[in-house]
């Protein structure tokens, strides 16, 4: 594996590669590669490139280098009770993975958690970045406050896109002061169709939810040691300043009671329950069985899901109001006939984040891109990493 120490090493390493057609597989700790490669590719490393920039708690904005582990940047948010808002995922649990996730993984895998309802994903925070493309190349983009772009956003752009169009070096991005309260409303014993219905009369309340899924019976036990009443388990958080919370909270029961009995679990339990729903928990399981993470309308989520079980053996929970469906399989990942069902409920999103060593091969992780978007996406590419020596195939 190359590690590079500094951003000068890398893009010479960059360079280099670029001039002898040498592909690059370019990861952080690899805590997230979940995805393929079509051709075999030496892995290029940001753990080299570590430390904090520049943070001033005042402005809410921080600098860090891309291979800063995740840790490290939680802790000095934590020391001044600030937090990213958009609530990055620990894929280690469910990829059974050791390591130090990076903050530059966190973007380039645009990452999110619960929070996105209202906080939006790891792009929507991200304010600047340092990278170096497919040229070997030490590029710039952005900077410590939000602007408006004209042209190609590489900001963007980078935010998502696995590794495939640039090394990144450096991020800077917008931290949020950590809410002094977290409540969590549970409504027991609803149905899949009548949960997803609760939960789209609960975000239309002027409540200021921050996190909607449903849990159903198969998966409620896994979560808190058991803690949450019996039956399933509808979910919708609250966060404030305490006397807002109990104000909110109250509203929200009066209305959610209509739907069936409520209860509340209090800040510690809460804490503890979301970050299990943003790590996915009960999945993290030690097996190979194949983990889907589905992106659909709010709406579609349970349809999907009651469509493939006549068909498939599966195990799925809810998180954004039901429109991310964790989806565990049985046996087979089901792929050709998921993405069937996908594109007759409206269209979506869906990644293959486990499977095993036999049968990953034979499936494409991400969603396969419309025809029109994909030529976009190769003209970008073209420019970017004109070699093509970036992650190849890893997104088509």
């Amino acid at each position: 594996m190359l590690i590079p120490n500094s951003e000068t090493d890398a893009a010479y390493v960059i360079r280099n590669a670029a001039a002898d057609n040498k592909p690059l597989s370019i990861c952080g700790a690899d805590t997230r590669g979940f995805a393929r490669l079509n051709k075999p590719a030496e892995p290029i490393s940001s753990r080299g490139l570590s430390g904090i920039v520049d943070y001033d708690p005042a402005e809410m904005v921080m600098t860090v280098k891309s291979g800063t582990p995740v840790s490290e940047v939680e802790a000095a948010l934590a020391a001044n009770r600030q937090m990213m808002a958009f609530e990055p995922m620990d894929h280690r649990g469910i990829l059974g993975n050791k390591g130090e996730p990076t903050i530059g993984g966190v973007f380039a895998a645009n990452v999110s958690g619960p929070r996105r309802l209202i906080a939006g994903a790891a792009r929507d925070s991200l304010l600047g970045i340092r990278f170096v493309n497919g040229r070997g190349e030490i590029i710039r983009a952005g900077g410590r406050v939000m602007k408006n772009v004209t042209g190609l956003d590489l900001v963007k752009l980078l935010a998502g896109s696995q590794g495939t169009l640039g090394f990144l070096t450096e991020v800077t991005f917008r931290v949020l002061p950590v809410p002094p309260m977290t409540e969590t409303i549970v409504i027991s014993g609803l149905d899949d169709e009548t949960a997803a219905k609760a939960m789209a009369a609960a975000i239309a309340l002027p409540v200021e939810i921050s996190g909607a899924a449903h849990l159903p019976q198969t998966v409620r036990s896994r979560f808190i040691d058991g803690v949450l009443p019996e039956g399933e388990a509808t979910v919708l958080r609250l966060e404030g300043l305490t006397a807002s919370v109990d104000v909110r909270s109250q509203k929200l029961a009066a209305v959610m009671g209509a739907f069936g009995p409520v209860g509340k679990l209090g800040m510690e339990n809460s804490l503890m329950l979301w970050r299990q729903i943003r790590d996915v928990a009960p999945y993290a399981d030690g097996t190979e069985k194949p983990l889907w993470r589905v992106s659909v309308a709010p709406s579609a989520g349970y349809h999907l899901v009651s469509a493939l079980r006549l068909e498939a053996g599966i195990d799925a929970f809810y998180d954004w109001q039901g429109g991310l469906v964790w989806m565990r399989m049985e046996a087979d990942p089901e792929a050709e006939l998921l993405r069937r069902y996908i594109r007759a409920l409206g269209g979506g999103h869906a990644t293959l984040i486990r499977a095993s060593e036999a049968g990953r091969p034979q499936i494409p992780t991400f969603e396969p891109l419309p025809d029109a978007i994909a030529a976009l996406s190769a003209r970008i590419k073209a420019k970017l990493d004109p070699a093509g020596i970036f992650s190849p195939g890893k997104l088509g």
